[in-house]
């Protein structure tokens, strides 16, 4: 499997919004919108972004049927073509569920998988690198999840450097938040990708050496998100700033609870459909609503005062 470490995972990849439309039948009264979600799907790739991340937190996994969720990254894989990576989410309780889903990414034309520790169990070092082990053993490239806050496991640096010597890790998407451990896990596997995980800090990770950005906002913003990494990782600090500084307030967002619902409600802001979201999820409060979207409309503001001038 050595092949596998040749594909870079970095670059904008959008971890992508799910639709769905009313249908008494389905689960939650909620139907995946395919046509939709793949028309979704090329537009952020034709709006500059590399690539598409289905069925991941964002995308609602957790809630999707089996076979829904495998028609999910199919979907993403058809629309994307040649045009762009596809990272499928493979998250799972266990390995042989894990595992289960990267073979499934495998036969369908995945270019790499995204992958959790164990969802619902508080592994301890060594389940979590069996756990890599298993899903590594596919053959497609693995991009590690750190998300202690959902997780309750936190894939530190040292334990990076771990599991980072499995044939077939190639990255990290790094969501603790803390800016100081990309250069830590840099140091301390410096074959291992970092790539930011949480919107908010993103410019910040970038500037420490983050090479990718697995991204939610980017549903909402999917050219601007690809300059701010351009401008970020060509040095160009303060354009990137002056683009990020609008954008933050929103984009905090995605590290809160009502991510999911917050990212939809601002693409509808756009003029896209976001959409309900299946349970356990539900409509957002009338304070949150009026929180995101005064800070849509900030970013929004800002970027259309940035285009006239």
């Amino acid at each position: 499997m050595s092949d596998t470490k040749l594909l870079s995972l970095g670059g904008v990849i959008v971890a992508t919004a799910l639709p769905y439309y009313e249908d008494a039948t389905a689960p939650a009264g909620l139907a995946v919108d395919y046509g939709k979600y793949a028309e979704h799907c090329r537009w952020l790739v034709d709006n500059g972004c590399r690539g598409v991340g289905p069925n991941g937190s964002l995308g609602e996994y957790s809630s999707l049927t089996d076979e829904e969720r495998r028609r999910v990254a199919r979907t993403a894989v058809e629309a994307v073509g040649e045009d762009g990576v596809v990272v499928v989410g493979v998250h799972g309780p266990g390995s042989h569920q894990a595992r289960h889903w990267a073979e499934l990414a495998a036969e369908d034309g995945a270019h790499g998988v995204l992958c959790l520790p164990p969802t619902m169990y508080r592994a301890n070092r060594g389940e979590v690198i069996a756990h890599y082990e298993a899903v590594a053993s596919v053959g497609l490239p693995v991009m590690v999840y750190n998300n202690p806050i959902d997780t309750k496991v936190d894939l530190t640096p040292d334990l990076l450097a771990e599991i980072a010597q499995i044939d077939g890790i190639v990255a990290v998407k790094e969501f603790s938040g803390d800016v100081r451990r990309v250069l830590e896990i840099k140091e301390k596997a410096p074959g291992l990708e970092v790539v930011a995980g949480a919107d908010d800090v993103t410019l910040e990770a970038l500037l420490m050496g983050a090479t990718g950005w697995f991204a939610g906002f980017p549903n909402v913003f999917p050219a601007e998100s690809a300059l701010l990494y351009e401008l970020a990782t060509t040095g160009r600090l303060e354009e990137a700033r002056a683009l990020y500084e609008p954008l933050v307030a929103a984009f905090r967002w995605d590290s809160r609870t009502e991510f999911v619902q917050a990212i939809k409600l601002g693409m509808e802001q756009v003029g896209r459909y976001g959409g309900p979201c299946r349970p356990p999820r539900g409509p957002l409060t009338g304070e949150h609503r009026a929180g995101v979207t005064a800070d849509m409309a900030r970013a929004i503001e800002a970027l259309a005062q940035r285009q006239a001038a």
